[in-house]
């Protein structure tokens, strides 16, 4: 399958299967809008720049430090959430870029 705007078919399926567990779609659909969906904690730094603490995404999903830890760590291998470190704590946010990039390449070659 020819490459569409930088995915390959194995690039579709890594985000397929990223996207095909309910927790971790959840949380995709959260981060889309952290300021509605994260206002109930006390941001530690700005949610639009470097997005919502993974403590503050473990809370809300209420699961284990370490099964939300190796979610984002799926959608991070996936392109969909960019990490940034502040302090001791790891914020993640959207790849905007990349999400438009895979429904162009769905909307291309599915």
């Amino acid at each position: 399958m020819a490459a569409t705007a930088g995915l390959d078919s194995g690039d579709l399926i890594e985000v397929f299967k990223a996207l095909g567990n309910p927790a971790r779609l959840q949380i995709m659909q959260w981060l889309k809008n952290p300021e509605a969906h994260f206002d109930e904690y006390e941001p530690i730094a700005d949610r639009q720049s470097v997005g919502v603490c993974v403590t503050h995404i473990q809370a809300k999903a209420g699961l284990a430090q370490s099964t939300v830890s190796s979610y984002m760590s799926t959608l991070e291998r996936a392109g969909l959430v960019r990490p940034t470190r502040v302090g001791k704590w790891t914020h993640y946010r959207r790849d905007e870029e990349r999400l438009a990039q895979v429904a162009q390449a769905i909307g291309t070659t599915v």
